[in-house]
């Protein structure tokens, strides 16, 4: 269902719209009402629903009586698809105007084996153009353009027949309708009494000329015109039912939205949910790069944080490193794991066996050499392999080159160990 409704009254036009609650300022001043879910507007002219729309509203735009020609058709039972094409050529014999210069539709009233009654409306294009001109220069296109007594008339006699009188400007709205569907309807100035004396029995013989049923109808009168209730039961000879108005009003098949309008309508609402698109790209965009922005804040703060840490704590720093290195330039002289003694003693634990003999050892405060000669190359690698697994020896990182073999097959090789 469309949100919005712009319907034309007694006094201008009521601009309808559903869940916009009215502005107490404006419900005071009588311009807008709350009814149920709906907020009505009242409004003097067609440019003061430009501020309440926006471009990818959707709204119907109801007609008044006087600017459209509405007709009561029999046509032959056909094919339904070939109703409009005929309805063409009827209107075209009643207007002096070219198709292409008036916008028609229909409704069907009933059909049976022989024939079908139908309801048709036309507008010219150009005088629809010249109403709706402040609502097309800014690019609002209402998705329907129907009739208002067409939607009265489906709201308030969805079935039998039905006379409806309302006010519509200056001008007073005879409408007959069938099963909800526009069949007569006439327009005249004013609406006293003595008019209606005159007008009313005219338009009802009318209406019984083109085979309309109008002995009894449902007489529905517009609650803005309860004066004249009782003129007008007198008149017709039946019960008057007042109605208000219709929210929202019920939804009619009636659509006068000239083809390039409707074209032009989808091309506006395309833009706008492209335009809805790139605004949502843009502002991922615009927070993706506020959150970049906030992360290297964040982290220049915190370098910034660290480096001032880094100057706080650095004397107590240079005070530790000088102190671990005093404390490695004394551990030879302090630790027994560097004596000499200890060393060689845990050498000679790591030998595999008799055949394994160490033949030099020099040490300074960084270095150890071993010097040894082996039966075979085999026990020089089981040595070194010793000497890496001796827990003694763990300050030490021992390395040895590949022995060299000498003439009676022995095996002389070099251990080097370093303080880790």
């Amino acid at each position: 269902m469309p949100s919005i409704f712009i319907i034309p009254t007694a006094h201008g036009w009521n601009f309808v719209r559903l869940a916009e609650p009215a502005s107490p300022r404006e419900a005071a001043a009588g311009k807008a009402e709350q009814n149920g879910s709906w907020n009505v507007r009242k409004l003097q002219t067609l440019e003061e629903a430009v501020p309440l729309l926006a471009a990818t509203d959707d709204f119907v735009l109801g007609l008044p009586i006087s600017a459209v020609l509405a007709q009561r058709f029999r046509l032959p039972s056909v094919d339904p698809a070939e109703f409009p094409e005929m309805i063409r050529i009827q209107i075209e014999k009643l207007l002096p105007f070219a198709a292409d210069e008036v916008t028609t539709d229909f409704e069907l009233i009933q059909q049976d084996e022989n024939e079908s009654v139908v309801s048709a409306v036309a507008i010219r294009n150009e005088q629809l153009t010249e109403m709706a001109s402040p609502l097309l220069n800014r690019g609002y296109i209402p998705r329907q353009i129907t009739v208002y007594a067409a939607q009265r008339a489906s709201t308030h006699a969805p079935t039998g027949n039905a006379v409806l009188i309302y006010p519509e400007g200056e001008t007073l709205v005879y409408a007959v309708t069938e099963n909800g569907k526009l069949s007569l309807a006439r327009v005249f100035e004013g609406g006293n009494g003595a008019q209606l004396q005159l007008e009313l029995p005219q338009l009802r013989l009318s209406a019984e000329l083109q085979g309309i049923d109008a002995s009894s109808p449902n007489v529905l009168l517009d609650e803005t015109c309860y004066e004249l209730r009782d003129t007008v039961q007198g008149i017709l000879a039946s019960s008057t039912e007042i109605v208000g108005i219709e929210l929202p009003p019920a939804p009619v098949k009636l659509n006068l939205l000239p083809e390039s309008w409707r074209r032009r309508r989808l091309q506006l609402v395309r833009q706008a949910e492209w335009r809805k698109r790139l605004l949502w790209a843009g502002g991922a965009y615009g927070a993706l790069l506020f959150l970049l922005l906030l992360y290297l804040g964040v982290m220049r703060f915190q370098i910034g944080w660290f480096d001032r840490s880094i100057k706080r704590d650095a004397p107590g720093t240079e005070f530790v490193r000088a102190t671990e290195a005093k404390w490695k330039a004394l551990a030879p002289a302090i630790d027994a794991h560097y004596y000499p003694v200890e060393i060689l003693e845990d050498l000679f634990e790591s030998l595999p066996s008799a055949d394994v003999r160490i033949t030099a050892y020099n040490q300074s405060a960084r270095q150890i050499s071993v010097d040894g000669e082996a039966n075979t190359a085999a026990l020089a690698y089981e040595l070194i392999d010793k000497i890496k697994k001796n827990p003694e020896l763990r300050a030490f990182q021992f390395d040895m080159a590949a022995p060299r073999i000498l003439a009676n097959n022995h095996a002389q090789f070099r251990v080097e160990g370093k303080p880790r």
